[in-house]
């Protein structure tokens, strides 16, 4: 994969995982042709991976943060007014810029630039512009619409009971896990 390619990748897909596995795309596992056992770096292909997600994290249609799961994320422009008008609904050092810098004697140094510092004027308007509709159908699967959120609070609160009183009736087993790949495939199209 190119750098040019890689870029597409991530425009096309919105959300991206660096190299984790999560419940959006990995660009490293793209990059190898399926999952990578171990440190990606290790990997046939660690060089390429490198390659790819430097320039991506070099592009300014890009923003580097900890967004999925505290994993290095990438993140389109064209996504950025939806994050921007949701942001209320992620830790908000998820949403922090990040990169590393190289130091003068060749060590990498982590930085960050917190939200909404790095948000360009025009996204912020643009964010303005957005129904929570629009942002919610943007970010897709990623996020609970806002009054699935207060019914998922509300479910944990009161657990539910089954048959003789047990929590998690046999009939909703593995129901979460399922919800979770539905969510994840409707992301991915």
């Amino acid at each position: 994969m190119t750098p040019k390619q890689g870029l597409a990748y991530v425009k096309r897909h919105g959300i991206v995982l660096q190299a984790a596995r999560g419940p959006v795309p990995s660009l490293a596992e793209a990059i190898a042709g399926g999952p990578i056992r171990g440190s990606w770096w290790g990997h046939a292909k660690g060089a390429e991976i490198y390659r790819v997600a430097d320039a991506i994290s070099e592009s300014d249609e890009v923003l580097v943060c900890r967004l999925v799961e505290g994993k290095v994320t990438f993140v389109h422009r064209r996504l950025w007014p939806a994050l921007v008008k949701l942001a209320a609904r992620f830790p908000r050092e998820r949403l922090a810029k990040i990169w590393e810098e190289h130091t003068e004697t060749g060590a990498h140094r982590s930085r960050s630039l917190a939200f909404p510092e790095w948000v360009p004027a025009q996204v912020l308007r643009e964010a303005e512009t957005l129904s929570l509709i629009d942002a919610e159908t943007l970010l897709g699967a990623f996020v609970q619409p806002h009054g699935a959120q207060r019914q998922a609070k509300s479910r944990q609160q009161a657990p539910s009971t089954g048959a003789g009183g047990a929590s998690n009736p046999a009939g909703r087993r593995g129901a979460g896990k399922r919800a979770a790949r539905r969510r994840a495939s409707r992301f991915r199209q």
